[in-house]
């Protein structure tokens, strides 16, 4: 009897390449006659990437896969995936710096996208990254160097 919690080995067949953090699948693709190759990450519910998939000789079955191709796939799929990540991070995430007198400020807004509480934070950092104040918004709080510069002039209290 093998533990269930053990890691399958790695798989290396024409059609299913996997190892401990990547399945490479080829499928047959339902617009035409060709083929297409899943990328998929263990735990994640959908592919990272999925592409076209080169024919074989014969012009009707795939190309099988082998370890380039794999280690390939396993690189693309990886950067598809750190874009993804990148773009959340921009969407949640904005700053802006202020001249306050002879310094400046950078005042920072994140973004929670909680379910059932959605809300932001602002804050506002000096020079030397020490905090000078924070407060919870509304998740559409619009940031912008007026806003910001607004917030340091009130003292740091919540915006409306």
């Amino acid at each position: 009897m093998t533990d269930e919690t053990e890691a399958p080995g790695p798989i290396q067949q024409a059609t299913l390449w996997s190892d401990e953090l990547w399945t490479a699948r080829v499928i047959k693709n339902e617009d035409d006659d060709g083929w297409a190759v899943s990328m998929t990450r263990q735990g994640d519910p959908e592919p990272a990437l999925v592409g076209p998939w080169t024919m074989g000789r014969d012009k009707k079955n795939p190309k099988p896969l082998d370890a380039p191709a794999f280690h390939t796939l396993v690189k693309t799929a990886s950067e598809v995936l750190r874009r993804h990540e990148q773009q959340l991070h921009a969407r949640l995430n904005r700053s802006v710096s202020v001249g306050a007198g002879s310094e400046r400020i950078r005042v920072s807004l994140r973004i929670v996208p909680d379910e059932d509480n959605p809300h932001a934070v602002l804050s506002a950092l000096d020079e030397l990254g020490a905090e000078l104040g924070e407060a919870r918004v509304r998740p559409d709080f619009r940031l912008s160097a007026d806003s910001a510069a607004a917030w340091i002039e009130s003292g740091f209290q919540k915006p409306r």
